[in-house]
């Protein structure tokens, strides 16, 4: 016999087992074969049977044994495997514990997951995959905040940049600001609203803490901040928050935000603060509403004229929500409250109280319960004060010295007149 030429072993129906031939030996029975040679002259050639010459020649050569598959134990219940795998997320040790309680049977874990595969697989594809929601004109807005260190008047300042961007145009607006509380993102998103002139159908947006209280996904349940409902209602707007960790359900700003860090702001200084907020408005309308968007292919300052501008709602002259905004702080033992990273005076004696100040348009107004106590005009930029000498009055003069601004240099010099008079007159 050929060396190697028992291959295995297969069942035969007779009882027992029959020994398998090689490829090599089938092959050289089918070119011996076609020589012209009967089954029993191969067999003798080869030390063979005649029957299983005649066996492979019917088959048309060699073929490897295949067991034939046994039921298992569960088959019946693929229907229900499938239904539970996909109730459950996937989690084949709770459809284990579901096949014991439901049906009585007890199995491993590595059985349920073997049985599953290809259920699992189907579900882990279903999620990977994305399909493109393209939102029609007027709908939608997506709103978010980014943040980015820049040197603003040379010092490196975080910068807080609010991103709104029309889900179909993607025309968008970017505003900085040195907080992200809810007054910012109410401000952020009236600008967009006047920017584009109307107002769009739903405002969507992550849940923020200033905008969304609590999101609970099973059941679906979103609890709003009631003044962030209130400023909906005024605006005529339907919040829309997005399903936690699901960034891609709010893809288009996610993008913008970095576009505009990486665009706009990447390597770039800035004399001021109003210098900074200029260049935003400028790059928006010069560059980013100009340039063809890699998804639409269009220029987003066309499409949004063609299709979405009178798809807004309009804006029937209404008022901003938020006239007035306020906060509470204390004095601090130089006189003066923070707001902003600016400073406003107050009267010494209010040093360690807690005063309401109120932002009215362009004023600023600390009051102590019912009484207005100090009045000043907002200041632009950071780390600027604004003082009142009377509120200095009757004070140390070490707290007043700590408190007033350092004088420039330019005020530490005298006319040059003043020294001629003084010249001529000790001349005289």
């Amino acid at each position: 016999m050929v060396a190697g030429q028992e291959a295995g072993f297969r069942p035969d129906p007779s009882g027992g087992t029959v020994a398998m031939r090689t490829p090599d030996e089938v092959t050289r029975m089918e070119a011996l074969a076609r020589r012209g040679w009967g089954p029993a002259k191969i067999a003798g050639e080869l030390g063979v049977s005649k029957n299983t010459v005649r066996r492979y020649l019917r088959q048309g050569g060699w073929q490897p044994y295949q067991r034939a598959p046994r039921a298992g134990i569960l088959d019946a219940h693929r229907a229900w495997l499938e239904a539970a795998l996909t109730q459950h997320g996937g989690n084949a040790d709770v459809v284990r514990q579901e096949l014991a309680r439901e049906f009585g049977i007890v199995v491993s874990l590595r059985t349920v997951e073997r049985a599953v595969k290809p259920f699992r697989d189907a579900l882990t594809a279903a999620a990977r995959a994305t399909v493109r929601f393209e939102t029609p004109p007027g709908l939608q807005l997506q709103i978010d905040f980014g943040e980015r260190w820049v040197q603003i008047a040379g010092v490196r300042t975080k910068v807080y940049v609010f991103v709104a961007t029309l889900g179909y145009s993607r025309r968008c607006v970017a505003l900085a600001f040195q907080t992200t509380q809810q007054s910012a993102w109410f401000a952020g998103i009236e600008h967009a609203f006047l920017t584009f002139g109307g107002v769009p159908q739903e405002l969507l947006l992550d849940n923020a803490g200033p905008l969304v209280v609590k999101h609970q996904t099973k059941p679906k349940l979103v609890t709003y901040h009631p003044r962030f409902l209130a400023f909906c209602q005024h605006w005529g707007v339907r919040p829309v928050a997005c399903a936690p960790y699901r960034a891609r359900t709010k893809g288009k700003d996610e993008r913008g935000v970095g576009y505009v860090k990486a665009n706009a702001l990447a390597g770039r200084t800035f004399a001021s603060w109003a210098a900074l907020e200029a260049h935003l408005a400028a790059w928006c309308r010069d560059i980013a509403d100009q340039r063809v968007h890699g998804t639409t292919g269009e220029v987003p300052a066309i499409r949004f004229a063609r299709d979405e501008a009178a798809a807004l709602q309009p804006l029937r002259d209404r008022p901003s929500y938020q006239p007035t905004r306020e906060w509470w702080r204390i004095v601090q033992a130089d006189c003066c409250i923070e707001l902003h990273r600016n400073w406003y005076s107050v009267p010494w004696r209010l040093i360690g109280e807690t005063v309401r100040v109120v932002v009215h348009g362009a004023t600023l107004t600390c009051y102590r319960g019912s009484e207005a106590v100090a009045t000043h005009a907002v200041l632009d930029g950071v780390r600027q004060r604004a003082t009142d000498p009377a509120h200095y009055a009757g004070c140390s003069p070490r707290t007043r010295d700590a408190a007033a601004p350092s004088p420039s240099p330019s005020s530490l010099l005298r006319p040059l007149a003043e020294y001629a008079a003084l010249v001529d007159g000790e001349a005289a």
